[in-house]
Parts: structure tokens; sequence; C-alpha cells
């Protein structure tokens, strides 16, 4: 049996459903790579650029302990887009080279374009490509391919459902999440997938949150038409996928009155935060709103005590009936 490592960071919360799947149903053993920790971070540090940034970083952490794995294969997608004029991030497809370039022993790389820019076509010839390493029987590719499809849209439900990327993933395993009860504040928490949902990268952003009787909301969990209604009104389209589905989401909690205020976890060094950021700092005008920026220097210290202290000012904002007040008094 072949075996197949995914790193556990990036789109893995989006679409590791579908690859473990499409692997699996093909006769693969799929290995993926811990959660993320400070190890990890530091192994990822020695090979990545300076200029990349933490997400990335903490990928190739990912990619080296693999490396140390007895593998046939690490699945490493070159990602350009997914989903019709829309893009990712241009870092995330030169990721397969320069993980070339990094690591000197490194198992044969799976590299599967995906780009639906304009067609599918493309991509569908390239996952039968992908799916000859490991059977010549193209209809048991596509039958392996559609199941991944179905399991992947499994997750995509139970996120909308209230639980994160992370969380959808640990139930589709079979595993035990933790109830979180309800509180008496709800929090829009915004930000990419793979720095939000990843619990040391967001130092448990969503769980301080929990505890600190917030009920959180994300984009996933939103009204997909509702949020592309209100990305629609930026005068300029935001091309790439997720600062698109960010804004339209913060501008659907701003006028959503049952959220008390927003909270976007944003990555010192990318590009695309530091735009979306400042077009949701001066968009959103009804609701309290907060940005935390991260690095690989950040502290749990100076998180916790923003967080509450925004979360103090909100409860004392609605004990003074100050809610209909802008977000900047």
């Amino acid at each position: 049996m072949q075996r197949v490592g995914i790193p556990h960071g990036l789109f893995y919360y989006y679409y590791y459903p579908l690859w473990k799947t499409f692997f699996s149903d093909l006769g693969a053993e799929v290995i993926s790579s811990s959660e993320s920790n400070r190890l990890t971070l530091d192994e990822g540090i020695k090979f990545a650029v300076d200029e990349t940034c933490l997400p990335i970083k903490v990928y190739f952490g990912h990619v080296r302990e693999l490396c140390r794995q007895n593998l046939d294969y690490i699945f490493i997608p070159r990602l350009v887009s997914v989903e019709p004029k829309s893009y990712i991030c241009p870092k995330f497809m030169g990721i397969p080279d320069m993980v070339k370039a990094a690591f000197d022993e490194l198992p044969p790389l799976i590299d599967l374009t995906i780009d639906v820019s304009r067609s599918d076509r493309g991509l569908k010839q390239d996952i039968v490509r992908v799916g000859s390493l490991f059977t010549k029987d193209k209809k048991k590719i596509r039958r392996a391919h559609i199941h991944a499809c179905q399991e992947n849209h499994f997750c995509t439900r139970l996120a909308r459902e209230g639980y994160t990327r992370a969380e959808a993933i640990r139930l589709w395993e079979g595993k035990q999440v933790n109830s979180f009860l309800t509180g008496d504040l709800n929090i829009g928490v915004l930000g990419h997938g793979y720095s939000l949902y990843d619990q040391f990268i967001s130092m448990n952003l969503i769980g301080r949150l929990r505890k600190m009787g917030c009920n959180t909301f994300f984009p996933e969990s939103l009204e997909r038409e509702a949020v592309e209604n209100e990305a629609a009104t930026i005068p300029k389209r935001v091309f790439w996928t997720l600062g698109r589905k960010i804004v339209g989401s913060a501008l659907y909690m701003d006028k959503c009155t049952a959220i008390d205020g927003i909270i976007y976890l944003a990555c010192f060094g990318c590009g695309p935060d530091s735009l979306i950021g400042e077009i949701i700092e001066r968009k959103v005008r009804n609701k309290p709103f907060m940005m935390l920026t991260i690095d690989e220097h950040s502290g749990e210290g100076g998180l916790v005590t923003r967080l509450e202290a925004f979360c103090d000012m909100l409860r004392r904002r609605r004990m003074r009936g100050e809610g209909n007040l802008s977000a900047y008094g």
C-alpha cells in the first residue's frame, strides 16, 4: 500500500476530507502531520524565506515533519483558483516550487494544479493524472473523486451549523468535539481559515472567546448568497476568494442585530489581510470592531488582555443602552 502525506496546514481545513477520501478510495494510506505547535513553527522558520507569512512558515514545518515519515508521496497542490473569476493568494501558487527548493530529502511531490478561474476542464484531467499513480482504472478514479466531493460537502454542512472547519473535520473522522456553552455575547470572528482555525496560529482565539461567554459566528456559518450580495456592494470587486468572503461576512454582520461585535484575525506580512482589514475598518459602522494582528513573536498575554477588554466594553455598552451609538462613539 502506497503512503501519501498531507501537511496539516493552509487549505487542509477546507479540503482535507476531500483529498483523504480520494486517496483512500484509490487504495492509498493517508498520513497527516500532527496539529501545529511551537516545534512546527521553529522547523518551518528554518526552511521558509523571511518574507513569507506565518501560515506558510507553519506549513513548511508540517512538510518537514512529513519528510521524516516513510512516505511514497507528499500531496502539495498548486492553488490558483477554487472558483470562477476569483483567485487565491499568489504565494500559494509557488508553494510546490518553494518546497522543492527548500528541502533536500523530500519524497516525490504530487503537484496538482487547481485552477477553475475559467474552466474546471484542466482540473479534471489533472485528477485523472494523479489518480493514475495508484490505479489505471479511470472509472474508479472518477468515482473516488465524486465520493470525495460528497464527503467534503458533508463537512461544509457541519460548518454551516456553527462548527469551525477544524471541528467539522474531527466530527467527520468520528472524534468527539467539546460542546460549548451558550454565552451572553455574539461575536463575529473573521480571518483566513488556515489562520483562524489553527489553534496554535490563532492562539486558540475561538476557544478563549467561548470561555469568556461569547457565541462565535464565522463566514462559513452565514448564508452564502447574503455574504456575496454584501461583498458586491464594494465599488471594486475583491478578486481574492477568501478576502471577498471576509468582507461580505463583515458587512453582513455589521447589519445583523444579533451580532454584538466583530473581531478580525490578521497575520503580519499578509498583503491581502492588510488590504481587507482596511476595507472592513472603513465600512463597519454599526458594530464595535477589533483587528488582531499576529506573527511568530506574538504573545498570549497581550491577546487575552485585548479580548477581555473588548468583551467588557460590549457588556458595558449593552448595560448602558449605548447600542444606538456607532462603533466609534
